[in-house]
């Protein structure tokens, strides 16, 4: 009977604790953060080898964006970017602009993939192009590392929000890069884009300009402005390139 008593008690002091299970991201979802950063390309069997060549493809959430261009000579080539999957060695990306292939824009792209440490090889499945990508090493973390959308800019003193549709304003963001692009899906027509380092401290965001779609002459530039994050927006204020008072806001997606 005591031992009874005892069981009892000890059920009864186990049953009024609550256990949290941690939980389990899908697989597919989990080998897809593998991608997590910003890539160089180190290797391309379609090099032309005419031009002194940057590549820097940025993945962050579900979305990626990858830039070609002549960092020396100011001079910007192309951009592609939207959204990817990776699963057991399988890579897709559906295309959602291309500077230079509009047509691209709504297709789904298959490659194989295979990582070997801070190396990912790309083989595309139509072409047989193979590029070999290296990690960029970063910092760890960044308060603004993510995928985001501009959903609402300053007017009159008033943030007045942004219509969501097919014409959107993407920034993606690793521990270190940064890239944003203007396009629209379902016209396929594509506005700008730029990007290259950035820094996030003590409030200041401070952007080094790598490469930019509108005006070479804005490479090697400068910029800061205020950041703040509120639950899942980005409040950024400052000043443009070209002087105007801003204050947008941004949404993670």
């Amino acid at each position: 009977m005591r031992s009874f008593k005892l069981l009892s008690i000890v059920l009864i002091i186990i049953t009024g604790f609550t256990f949290t299970k941690t939980p389990v991201l899908p697989e597919a979802t989990q080998q897809a953060s593998t991608l997590q950063g910003a890539w160089r390309l180190v290797s391309t069997d379609a090099s032309s080898g005419k031009e002194p060549l940057t590549a820097v493809k940025i993945y962050s959430d579900n979305f990626f964006m990858v830039s070609y261009y002549d960092l020396s000579g100011k001079n910007f080539i192309s951009s592609t970017g939207g959204t990817y999957s990776f699963k057991d060695g399988k890579y897709t990306e559906t295309i959602e602009f291309n500077t230079a292939e509009s047509l691209e824009v709504g297709n789904t792209i298959n490659f194989s993939a295979a990582m070997k440490k801070q190396d990912l090889k790309l083989t595309d499945s139509r072409t047989k192009k193979e590029e070999v990508w290296m990690r960029i090493e970063e910092p760890a973390n960044s308060p603004l590392a993510g995928a985001w959308r501009i959903t609402g800019r300053e007017q009159n003193g008033q943030i007045s929000p942004m219509q969501q549709g097919p014409r959107k304003t993407i920034k993606i963001l690793s521990g270190s890069r940064f890239q944003w692009a203007a396009f629209n899906t379902e016209t396929k027509q594509f506005s700008g884009t730029g990007g290259g380092t950035y820094t996030a401290k003590d409030g200041n965001y401070t952007e080094s300009i790598e490469f930019f779609s509108r005006d070479g002459n804005r490479v090697g530039s400068s910029l800061t402005f205020k950041y703040e994050v509120k639950g899942n927006d980005w409040h950024h204020s400052g000043l443009s390139s070209t002087g105007n008072k801003i204050y947008e806001v941004w949404s993670k997606q």
